[in-house]
């Protein structure tokens, strides 16, 4: 593994090795020992795998609160994608801030987005299948939703909000303004409950996994 690109707040692309012989290709998206060396976890609870059959469809901008923020692992399976990461941290110098970057299956980039930063895609293919592994499980009463056509984020989407295959939930994201008060109101609450989970890419092995409610992260609200 070794990064091809730097954004912000700690947003890495990252280029896994690939093999190639007459039969295909052979790669290793994923070893723990570098993937340490490059400031990732060691240890992923959940792993997601989305498809998408139109193209245009945009899921996002995801967040979890503080504490159960998510740092996420991204590659795309099968198609491609516009990929768009907001630093929604507080006291970030880049808080409020978006970039964005194509990732595709045939050139088997990945991303890795830190904790505490917002992700969203839009395919740019029928069918795409984005897989991505998470650092913290997923938590219904600790997700946001921000608008993904907030003109604030400053995004060039390639598609228009007619064009876009949006769940409901996306549809009504609340605006970045709105986000980052309750991402700074949660932190301040966490910060006060003693809680000391670092907010960059980094994880202790040592650190159990939250408890959740597996059945009912099987149910409707799941869908990302």
């Amino acid at each position: 593994m070794q990064t091809v690109d730097q954004l912000l707040g700690g947003a890495l692309v990252i280029a896994p090795p690939r093999f190639h012989d007459p039969r295909g290709i052979f790669t290793v998206p994923f070893e723990s020992t570098a993937a340490a060396e490059l400031g990732l976890p060691e240890r992923f609870v959940q792993d997601n795998h989305s498809v998408s059959y139109e193209a245009g469809t945009i899921r996002g901008v995801h967040l979890q609160l503080p504490p159960h923020e998510q740092g996420k692992l991204v590659r795309v399976l099968r198609g491609r994608i516009f990929d768009v990461v907001v630093d929604l941290r507080p006291d970030s110098v880049t808080v409020g801030q978006a970039a964005t970057v194509e990732l595709s299956a045939e050139g088997g980039e990945m991303l890795w987005v830190p904790r505490g930063l917002g992700h969203a895609f839009c395919t740019l293919e029928p069918d795409t299948e984005v897989f991505y592994k998470v650092d913290t499980p997923y938590r219904p009463d600790a997700e946001l939703s921000v608008a993904w056509d907030d003109p604030a984020l400053g995004v060039d989407w390639p598609v228009t909000a007619d064009q876009a295959v949006v769940s409901d939930k996306d549809q009504h994201g609340v605006k970045l303004s709105e986000a980052l008060a309750v991402v700074r109101s949660a932190t301040l609450e966490a910060g006060s409950d003693g809680d000391s989970r670092p907010a960059g890419g980094s994880q202790s092995t040592s650190r159990p996994a939250d408890r959740i409610d597996v059945d009912y992260v099987g149910g409707e609200r799941l869908p990302r």
